[in-house]
């Protein structure tokens, strides 16, 4: 299977590591990848898992982000730019029969040894 982050890559060599282990992703960009390929898969868990104790999503938001993410059909990852701690990207989904963007500009910190998603950074 390709790697929803990159099609050029094998899921099993590329976000697969970080499902299965999240202190394997070792950059901002590879965290914030992981996290992309979680939503096209619906992996709740290691969305949650990698977000922020302090921004983290509760069990209601999380019930509806599952729902919406399984409601759109994911399409690509673009990468724009990245720093050691910032990751801008855009994230295109079809919903309702049109193409929709996510452009965000995402902050990343460490927690409890890993990357974790905090927010969009300012």
């Amino acid at each position: 299977m390709q790697c929803p982050c990159n099609p050029e890559k094998d899921y099993k060599n590329c976000c697969q590591i970080a499902h299965k282990n999240i202190n394997s992703a070792t950059t901002a960009e590879q965290l914030m990848r992981s996290r992309y390929s979680a939503f096209v898969l619906a992996n709740i868990d290691y969305l949650q898992k990698s977000h922020h104790s302090s921004t983290r999503p509760t069990k209601k938001e999380k019930r509806e982000i599952e729902k919406w993410t399984t409601s759109v059909n994911w399409l690509k990852l673009e990468v724009l730019n990245s720093t050691s701690d910032t990751v801008e990207f855009k994230a295109y989904f079809m919903e309702n029969g049109s193409i929709n963007v996510i452009h965000e500009n995402s902050k990343f910190v460490k927690e409890n040894g890993h990357w974790v998603y905090l927010g969009a950074a300012e």
